[in-house]
Formats: C-alpha cells, structure tokens, sequence
C-alpha cells in the first residue's frame, strides 16, 4: 500500500512565508492592539527599527558597484522612468476609481505604492530565473532603492498632500532624521561595518524582517485604536485586488514592450520587466509609517497585497521567459555592454 502523498502547493504559486507572518502579525495587532503606555514603547521601538533598517540598507549599497553600472545608464534610466514616473502617472489616473471603488484612504494606499522604489533581490532573482542580463538588475535595483530614499518621500509629500502630511517642516524633517540621516550614515560607515555585516547575513536578515513586523504591528494598532479600519469591507478590498491585478499587468505589459521599442535586446528586456514593474515591501513599509502616521495601516494594505501578487505573477513569467530564451547572439541589444552578459 502506498504513502499518502502530501499536498503541496502548485510550484507556480510561490505563498512567500513572509506575508503568511505578516499577516499573523496584523492578526495580532487585530487581537491585541498596543495602547496607552504600550503604545508609546511600541511606538519608540519602531522609530528605532526604522531607523536600523535604512542604516543597514546603506552599510550593504556598494555605492562603487552602483557607480561601474553607470556604463549601462540607459538600461536604469528606463527602469526608474517605469519606477518613478510610469507608475505614479497609473496611479494619478486610478483617481477616477475614488470614491465609488476605492475609498479615499485605500486610494492613498494605491497611490503610495506606486510610488515606491522597486525590489532588489526579487528582482535578480527573476532575472536570473528568466535567464535574462543579471547584473544590470543588481545595478538597477540598486540605483531604484538609493533613488527611493529621497525620490518616495518627496513624490508622496506631492501628490498625496495631507494626508502623507504635505510639506511642512516637521513631516520633512521626520524623513530626514529617520529615514535619510540613518541611510547615510550607513553609507559612511560602510568601509568597517560592511565585513561583519556580510558575515551575519543571516543572521541580520532575521533583523530586517523582524523590524518591519514590529512596524507593521505598531502601524496597524494605531489603526484598531483610531477605529480606521472600519472602512475596509469584503467588496472594497476585492476591488482593490481587481484594480492591482489592472496595475500590474499594465506595467509587465508596458516594460516589456517598451523595452523592445527603444531597441534593448532580448536579455535587458527582462531585467527592464522585473526590475521595472515591481515595488519593494521593505523600503514602503518604514516610509509609510513615517509618512502616514495612524493613517499607515490603510496605507500598506495594497503594498502588502501587490507584493504577494507580484512575485506569483512573476514567477510564472520568469519560468515562461526561461523557455523561450532566443540565441545567445540574438538576445544582445545594443545597449548591453560585452562584460554583462560574461558575468551572467
């Protein structure tokens, strides 16, 4: 008699474990939402965990590799038009959806995340699945990221107006001293912390990813004290999926056909659709808290929601693209220097 086989799931839909805790984790502010005096020591850890986060992100951004991949300047400043400038224009036009299909709030939420600077290690490890030019998605997530520390901010401070807290001296100064000055400081640090830093990679990864729950767990308490979450019901949070479903596969479209278009070969076709078309939950997580305030629970809920739909949809791609990989002689564009595709 044969073993029971046990039931996996399909290996094109990858559940990332770390939105399962995610979830437990606003299951738990849901439950046990921190208030009074827990809230301010709550509050004062996440501060501190935000801080932590963008300094680590600096002391890790080899600011010389970012610079050497400046010889493929066309490949990132497609990627971070898509980024920047494509995604927030999606964004602004889904005001319509507000607020017959979104909520004003979720709209925020929608809009924020279209402004987020896109993923670094997901993004190679797509392109890297796909087969396609590995080192300039390194290269672009890298510029993406660093390019987010000041571009995400200020573009939410923008198009978001108050309710990301405008331009006012305090919200500008709170992203200084929390999110850019930590940044930095990692950055001038590098040199003698880079070495210990990358001997506990692992170790400092549980620190990244247990700092964003301890955000996301003080971020959402806020919100169950304020009583804000009351605005969310089964069919706007459908709508919500319908609408980043929309998003999404307009960007995949637009990357991949507006690579062809400006003339990149096959190979930086696929880091321009991975890098160009995804957003990255580490660094939205912190910038929503700061930038949001009680209203950040509601802010991070599509965030969370897209990153999940990204990497499914994502993968399913990147296994596509993989069979259908052209000649190496046919994937070189004109774009892609010699030494990137040795390097692959």
């Amino acid at each position: 008699m044969s073993r029971p086989r046990t039931p996996r799931l399909p290996s094109w839909l990858p559940i990332d474990p770390y939105i399962l805790a995610l979830l437990g984790t606003v299951a738990l502010a849901a439950s046990l939402p921190a208030s009074g005096a827990a809230a301010d020591v709550a509050g004062g850890a996440s501060t501190g965990a935000v801080a932590l986060l963008f300094f680590l992100y600096g002391a890790r951004l080899s600011t010389r590799e970012t610079l050497d991949g400046l010889r493929h300047w066309r490949l990132h400043v497609t990627v971070l038009a898509a980024t920047f400038v494509v995604f927030p224009l999606l964004g602004l036009a889904a005001r319509g959806l507000e607020p017959a299909v979104l909520t004003p709030e979720l709209y925020g939420g929608l809009l924020f995340l279209c402004l987020v600077p896109s993923t670094i290690q997901s993004s190679i490890a797509f392109t890297s699945m796909a087969r396609g030019n590995v080192p300039a998605a390194i290269c672009a997530g890298s510029f993406s990221s660093l390019a987010g520390i000041v571009l995400t901010p200020l573009l939410a401070a923008l198009l978001l107006g108050g309710a990301a807290g405008g331009f006012s001296a305090e919200s500008l100064l709170r992203i200084v001293f929390r999110l850019l000055v930590p940044f930095l400081a990692g950055q001038l640090l590098r040199r003698w912390v880079a070495g210990f830093l990358a001997r506990r990679k692992k170790v400092l990864g549980y620190v990244d990813r247990g700092s964003i729950l301890l955000v996301v767990y003080t971020a959402f308490s806020e919100g169950m004290v304020a009583g804000v979450w009351h605005q969310v019901t089964p069919v706007r949070l459908g709508a919500l999926l319908a609408v980043e479903a929309v998003l999404l596969a307009a960007m995949l479209t637009l990357t991949w056909f507006g690579a062809k278009r400006l003339g990149f070969g096959w190979a930086d076709r696929v880091a321009i659709q991975f890098a160009g078309s995804k957003k990255s939950l580490a660094a939205g997580l912190p910038m929503a808290t700061v930038l949001f305030g009680v209203q950040a629970s509601l802010a991070v809920l599509p965030l969370m929601l897209f990153h999940q739909m990204q990497l499914m949809v994502c993968a399913v791609i990147a296994k596509r693209r993989a069979r259908d990989t052209p000649h190496p002689a046919e994937s070189v564009g004109r774009t892609t220097p010699p030494t990137a595709l040795r390097t692959r």
